[in-house]
This record gives C-alpha cells, structure tokens and sequence, in this order.
C-alpha cells in the first residue's frame, strides 16, 4: 500500500472500466493516494464484501478517506480530476468539454459491447444466439469506422477522458478478440492507438487475466 494512500480502490486486473480509473490516476500524478483492493466480481454471485460501498456490487469502486464510495468509471475519473486540481481531463465547459464526454461516451459504450459480444461468443455454439452475434460485429465495425474517421481530431485535441475511454477500448478488443484484425484498413486510428499504447500511463496498466 502506497505510504500516503487515503483512497482504497475495490480493483481487478483484468477490468477495462477499471484500467480507465488507473491510467486517469497515473496522468493526474495520484497513484500514491490509491491502495487498490483486489476485488472479485461475478455476474451469478454479488460480492457480500463489496456490496456496503457499491449496491450493485461492479467494480470499479471508489472508498473515500470519510468513508463514503463513488462507483462507475467516470464519475471516479472525475472525481480524480476535481483532486488534481481540475480541467486536466475534463474539459470545464463548452464544445471542448462535449467533445471529451461524447468521446467518452463512444469509448465506454464501445467497452460495454465488446463484453457483451464476448460473453455471447464463449457460450457453447448451441447456446449462441447468431444474431446478436451479427449485431454485435456490425456496430463494432461502425465504432470502428468513426473512430478512423476522428482520428486526426483525436490526434490534435489535448489528451482527456475520451482519448482514455477509447484506447482502452481499443487495448482490450486486441486483449480479447485478437483475431479480429481490427488495424486492417485503419491507418490512422492503428497510428493513434499505438501512440496511446505507448504512453507510461497506458504500459503501467495493461489488462493482465490474472
């Protein structure tokens, strides 16, 4: 445990929600304040010890030095940034600040279909239900094809919450469909995820399944 943490994280390794927390720690300098706690969750069975900070038993989640928690990715990344001294990755307002959380938005959502895709894929084939599974391909695709569109705005705009939501997504589709190819025919976003990857924030929380 960190000698100054007055933060407790409820923390896995392999959650891409998460290791957006832990790259908007390392950005914003904060690390030292966090203790992470090794936290297992499953969908079939609530964790009794997580349940008194976070009713919906989901990682990540947040223990604050009065002891109250926050929970979802954002709203810790948030709370973070307000820490930091603020504006780092929040934008305060204005076109900037909608840009940053539609971004975020893309990231996020895009994170929620790739569990869910993956969940569906891993089911025995006569469980499988093909077309949720086309469905599934066909909006990752379009995520995809935004995202290569965008690229040169993302390039070009101050690193924030939306450039984090999107590289860890981008980071675990490679961590869990690495058959996928997705770089094919994506130039510039393949580019912008490879500066992302190589950032000390990013090497310093790479998804392990562990």
């Amino acid at each position: 445990m960190p000698a100054d943490a007055d933060l407790t994280l409820h923390w896995s390794p392999r959650s891409p929600f998460v290791r957006k927390v832990m790259v908007a720690a390392h950005e914003l300098g904060l690390t030292g304040r966090i203790a992470l706690h090794r936290t297992v969750v499953r969908m079939a069975e609530p964790n009794p010890e997580l349940l008194p900070d976070n009713p919906l038993s989901k990682i990540p989640t947040l223990r604050l030095p009065d002891g109250t928690a926050l929970f979802d990715s954002v709203v810790i990344c948030e709370y973070l940034d307000e820490l930091a001294g603020g504006g780092r990755l929040f934008p305060a307002g204005g076109p900037a600040r909608w840009q940053a959380l539609g971004w975020h938005a893309l990231g996020n959502g895009f994170l929620d279909l790739l569990i869910l895709w993956r969940n569906e894929r891993d089911k025995p084939a006569a469980r499988q239900t093909p077309e949720w599974l086309d469905s599934f391909a066909t909006r990752a695709a379009a995520v995809l094809a935004r995202l290569e569109a965008e690229s040169a705005t993302l390039e070009e705009t101050p690193f924030g919450i939306g450039h984090i939501a999107i590289g860890c997504a981008l980071s675990y589709l490679d961590f869990r469909f690495p058959d996928l190819g997705w770089r094919a025919g994506r130039p510039a976003l393949a580019a912008w995820h490879a500066g992302f990857a190589a950032r000390p924030s990013a090497c310093a929380t790479e998804i392990v399944d562990a």
